[in-house]
């Protein structure tokens, strides 16, 4: 691959961790529901965070644009800190850091239109650690088009949040089930045996 980092990602790592739509305002109707599991799993995902930066593990925003084409995620940070919204508390546990990698989507998926497909190529990641908002709508559709591509999934079951469990545990059930996708608590992951090549059979 060329060294230069003309199309290439500085980081090579064979896991990397999404963060799923987590800078959000949540100034919409279900957004007073969806606040106090969203803050749970903030807490749970930064903790996760910290732990896979010290073993150099990409983290990646693949946040909505909202619908504001013009937007970028400093400017939906900003707003969030700065413009007394439901979802302050959210990106003030969760601000994205200089190191972090960013994908803004238009549509559930983070893998629709965007360029996130070919930063995991030049990441060389193969499995991907989902988590945010939320569990039935963008998490599900990101992880079905990560399963297409051949991905192996972790979905730490208290990393991601809808407005209930109602909402959440069908969901969890379909992601395990459907998507062969490993739903070990973010405190329990083995970062360090994920990042180990699986060995080939002898």
């Amino acid at each position: 691959m060329n060294s230069t980092l003309h199309g290439n990602a500085p980081d090579s790592c064979r896991v990397a961790i999404l963060i799923i739509d987590m800078i959000n305002d949540l100034e919409f109707p279900q957004g007073a529901d969806l606040l106090p599991p969203a803050l749970r799993a903030a807490t749970c995902i930064a903790a996760l965070k910290e732990t896979a930066q010290q073993k150099n593990i990409p983290i990646i925003y693949t946040n909505d644009n909202f619908g504001h084409w013009r937007s970028d995620l400093n400017r939906q940070v900003q707003h969030c800190l700065q413009d007394d919204v439901r979802g302050q508390p959210l990106v003030e546990i969760l601000r994205p850091q200089a190191s972090d990698y960013v994908v803004l989507k238009p549509k559930h998926s983070a893998f629709f239109a965007t360029p996130l497909d070919l930063l995991l190529t030049y990441l060389g990641a193969e499995h991907l650690i989902l988590t945010g908002l939320s569990a039935e709508v963008c998490v599900q559709f990101t992880a079905q088009d990560a399963y297409l591509r051949d991905f192996t999934l972790s979905i730490p079951a208290d990393c991601v949040a809808s407005c209930s469990m109602e909402q959440t545990q069908p969901c969890l059930t379909y992601l395990k089930q459907v998507l062969k996708a490993d739903l070990t608590p973010s405190t329990q992951i083995d970062l360090d045996g994920l990042l180990s090549p699986p060995q080939e059979d002898t």
